[in-house]
């Protein structure tokens, strides 16, 4: 969130360790979103109504009261438990002491919800037509994936709406949700939660726990009956589109409104084995903000990097009008860092022997790369980069592209891959 001209980030950490424990929320600020200041945590253990883990959540600017933080509590008996926090000093822009009051929790599971399955609050959002704040709660019973909604007037008493807002079966536990407005004709900026104009979409996303992944629908929000409807251009579960196809999982967005731009954070949850993390001393990583829009069709979302990155940009190399044959590689000379800024253009010229492209696979990129891999030629491409090689290409990342033709547009469909694990779909 922003507060006083300063970014505040705050994720789950264990401060005893590079393993999954002991966690608390740290808290992390930044006045240009590239530059940040660790400081000590926010919350942490310490009352009965988090004993056992202060879990994930979100914050919300109320008001007249100031940020809220809204997070999962774990108590004595393992039950979760929505509770608050505030911080102690609303003159001080960097927010650096949290307070529990003791009249948490704010939400029980209570009203026949899964004690153990049931945590990690949305940023909430409220409506001025009938005055009351609303947000969401993950959940699942048996192996139906559930977002409750909660409404509130004074920001402490939440009561539950009759029905969820949205679930589905055969998805099991449906954790860290984020629910949020785009515009459907600003093509440039984003929407504050509490948006209920015209000419909007909302998108509910969902982590899932029993797949380790994200995955998002678009849809239709009736404010009266505070449903959510999927719209149905794509599937609603395991199939469905993704915020990315990497290591990348407990995103969640927020409004910058200094600069009108809706904002993703996501963690890349780690790869390595915990004796490779324990050696270290650290796991996973916060990922380059991305800001939010809806593409020009409406069906899917699209990401890119904020501004700001452009400021850490240094060495830039160059090399122009390069005509490469099948199985032919030029080797990027005067680079060596770990990473690096890429901004290619290939010129494929003719398109008539790009494949057919299977709508089979129309929200199944990564199923696709595996299938259509690096070494497997095509109508047009497998083409791209190799990347992170060693001298002699034993190892190496590709990250590579593959022109389709839809069927029926006839227009190309590209297809973005790196490693066999893809990206996004890229319609022209």
């Amino acid at each position: 969130m922003l507060y006083k001209g300063v970014y505040h980030l705050f994720y789950q950490y264990n401060p005893k360790g590079a393993v999954w424990g002991n966690i608390v929320w740290a808290h992390s600020v930044s006045k240009d979103l590239i530059n940040w200041e660790a400081l000590e945590p926010a919350i942490y253990p310490s009352k009965w109504f988090d004993i056992n883990g202060t879990w994930s959540g979100s914050a919300t600017h109320v008001p007249g009261k100031g940020p809220v933080i809204l997070y999962t509590g774990i108590t004595e008996n393992q039950t979760q438990i929505q509770n608050y926090a505030i911080p102690q000093d609303l003159s001080d822009p960097y927010l650096k002491t949290w307070i529990k009051p003791d009249d948490n929790p704010i939400v029980k599971p209570d009203n026949g919800e899964n004690g153990s399955a049931f945590r990690d609050p949305t940023t909430a959002w409220f409506n001025k037509k009938d005055g009351y704040w609303r947000m969401l709660v993950g959940s699942k019973r048996k192996n139906r994936g559930i977002a409750y909604m909660y409404k509130s007037r004074d920001f402490k008493k939440w009561v539950k709406s009759k029905r969820p807002i949205h679930s589905r079966k055969k998805t099991g536990m449906w954790e860290c949700p984020d629910f949020f407005p785009v515009s459907v004709t600003d093509k440039k900026n984003g929407l504050d939660f509490s948006y209920d104009g015209p000419n909007a979409k909302h998108v509910l996303k969902v982590s899932l726990d029993l797949t380790r992944y994200e995955y998002y629908t678009l849809g239709t929000y009736d404010t009266k009956k505070d449903r959510y409807r999927p719209d149905g251009y794509t599937p609603d579960g395991w199939d469905g589109l993704r915020f990315d196809y990497g290591n990348y999982y407990a995103s969640k967005t927020f409004f910058d409104d200094k600069t009108n731009r809706r904002i993703l954070w996501g963690w890349a949850n780690e790869s390595d084995t915990v004796q490779d993390d324990t050696v270290k001393g650290w796991a996973g990583i916060q990922l380059i903000p991305r800001t939010i829009l809806l593409d020009s069709s409406g069906k899917q979302l699209v990401f890119w990097p904020i501004e700001e990155i452009e400021s850490l940009r240094g060495k830039n190399v160059q090399m122009t009008n390069q005509k490469m044959e099948m199985g032919q590689r030029f080797e990027v000379q005067g680079i060596t860092p770990a990473q690096v800024d890429v901004d290619v253009t290939f010129n494929v010229g003719n398109l008539e022997k790009a494949e057919k492209f299977d709508e089979s696979f129309a929200t199944k990129p990564l199923e696709l790369c595996n299938l259509k891999g690096s070494n497997v030629n095509g109508g047009v491409g497998p083409f791209g980069l190799i990347t992170l090689a060693t001298s002699d290409l034993e190892e190496y990342t590709p990250v590579f592209f593959r022109v389709f033709k839809d069927a029926a547009s006839n227009k190309p469909k590209v297809l973005m891959c790196s490693d066999a694990k893809p990206y996004v779909f890229l319609t022209h």
